[in-house]
């Protein structure tokens, strides 16, 4: 049995203290509103954000970061992208030499283009961080239908200790070294959701939905490779597989918000009304920037970033990439 301090008590936290309470863990949740930890102290149910899921009774509750931090042998980093830097640097003076962070948000900083997993590095440089992401809804999840994660981490035997710590009969955990390209998928695919989404907003249909799964997982290939990351780890679980249900599912936070804005909703508007956190807004500036510092083509991020930001309306968008110059698929193809 491990003690662990799972840090962000929204959807995704509460549904890995499910999954690890299972799992013989013994936990103590953090949240930095009291009114949330009342909530589950009272119900035991984040009824906010994932109802219906009820936590076990032995999970503890808290707003003291120290509580939930000191001591535990691991540590959930699980608060949405955009705070992960300041809860970190909240963290630092609590976190021990060598103690394990595990990033399980996804999101990359606007103004510094760094993955979460350098931010938490960054800030806490005593600590060792590793990185669980994949396909997964915390509404399945917390309902136990069957879900595939990647561990992530420099060293094997940390990217084992977070599978074996998480993995059980409905939630099966892979491993990779390439945290890089694990992140920058997971990040890349909430962006091309919101395209995904406004296609839908639109009464576009299948062929265009496929179309923007396959050119996205083309444009998150090219600029993993130019960063240095490996194609198969873009073309696997954390990108492929995460870009699929984002874009296709009913509980997709960053498809529902580009639904909306394709519906005729601005920006703010669609992000008001799923009233959650729709990281691939927050990533969207940081991806087109990384195009640009890479010299890689990303006309799909483009026009999301146009649409975010520049008032284009989504059909004016959509236009736009279907009338681009004449190309081949595949940029590396031979002719007779």
């Amino acid at each position: 049995m491990l003690e662990i301090g799972i840090i962000g008590a929204g959807s995704w936290g509460c549904a890995l203290a499910y999954v690890l309470h299972k799992n013989g863990h013994k936990l103590t949740v953090w949240s930095a509103l009291e009114d949330e930890v009342v909530m589950l102290r009272e119900h035991h149910e984040q009824k906010a954000k994932l109802p219906g899921v009820k936590l076990p009774e032995e999970i503890v509750y808290t707003t003291d970061l120290k509580e939930a931090v000191a001591g535990k042998h691991m540590l959930v980093l699980a608060v949405p992208s955009p705070f992960t830097r300041s809860t970190a640097g909240k963290m630092q003076k609590v976190v021990r030499e060598g103690q394990l962070i595990v990033s399980v948000a996804k999101g990359i900083e606007e103004n510094t283009l760094m993955t979460l997993s350098q931010i938490i590095q960054e800030e806490i440089p005593q600590c060792e961080t590793a990185v669980l992401c994949g396909p997964s809804h915390a509404e399945e999840v917390g309902t136990e239908l069957p879900t595939t994660l990647v561990a992530g981490a420099r060293k094997r035997a940390t990217a084992e200790l977070v599978q074996n710590t998480f993995m059980n009969e409905v939630l099966r955990i892979y491993t990779s070294p390439d945290t890089l390209g694990m992140e920058i998928g997971a990040s890349l695919k909430n962006v091309i959701a919101l395209a995904a989404g406004m296609a839908d907003g639109l009464g576009f249909g299948d062929n265009a939905k496929a179309a923007l799964v396959t050119r996205g997982i083309s444009e998150m290939g090219r600029l993993a490779l130019a960063m240095g990351a490996r194609f198969e780890t873009v073309s696997g679980l954390t990108g492929m597989g995460d870009l699929i249900v984002t874009c296709a599912s009913k509980h997709s936070r960053n498809r529902k918000a580009g639904y909306l804005m394709g519906r005729g909703y601005t920006m703010q508007q669609a992000m008001d009304e799923v009233n959650m956190v729709v990281e691939g807004v927050y990533s969207a500036k940081a991806a087109a920037a990384l195009a640009a510092k890479y010299q890689v083509s990303m006309p799909i991020i483009e026009q999301v970033n146009a649409v975010l930001f520049d008032g284009k309306s989504p059909r004016e968008a959509v236009t736009e990439l279907m009338l681009r110059d004449k190309k081949p698929e595949h940029d590396d193809t031979e002719w007779e």
